[in-house]
């Protein structure tokens, strides 16, 4: 039995469906905005994210949903780390460093090579994160989002 006040990591279900879209909208709003493309993935993450061969992990503390983050398929052995949100009133718990740490185990556990991401350089706390766990800056192709204004990389080994 996990005591109430840690942090745990959980796998997306259908009743869980709306949180994917509350935390990323709510990040969305808070720094960029919502894209059309966005929209899509986040009303209907069962369609768009788990049938493409993706995973989504959510962060729950005391009950409550507090994070997430998904692993959007590319290929066989390249996912990308993506639509990694957490709530404002949850900072200071790490929910993004465990939240990181799953989604490595996940990627080990089922053979995945490589994980990109991208993101905006203007997050300096995630960038930051990112680093830490080992991700490497790599050229950015244009066109994926608006937002996005650096692409990282992570060779599982």
């Amino acid at each position: 039995m996990h005591s109430q006040n840690t942090v745990e990591i959980i796998p997306f279900s259908s009743d869980l469906k709306d949180h994917i879209k509350t935390l990323n909208v709510a990040w969305l709003e808070k720094y960029f905005k919502v894209e059309e493309k966005d929209k899509l993935t986040l009303s209907n993450p069962q369609e768009e994210i788990i049938d493409k061969g993706g995973m989504i992990f959510y962060a729950r503390y005391n009950n409550e949903i507090l994070g997430t983050a998904t692993l959007l398929k590319v290929d066989d052995s390249t996912f990308e780390l993506s639509k990694m949100a957490v709530s404002d009133n949850a900072q200071g718990l790490g929910i993004g460093t465990k939240l990181l740490e799953h989604c490595f185990n996940v990627a080990k556990e089922n053979n995945i090579k490589t994980l990109i991401l991208y993101s905006n350089t203007i997050l300096l706390p995630a960038i930051h994160l990112y680093r830490k766990f080992g991700f490497i800056e790599i050229p950015l192709e244009s066109g994926i989002y608006e937002r996005a204004d650096i692409k990282m990389e992570k060779k599982i080994s």
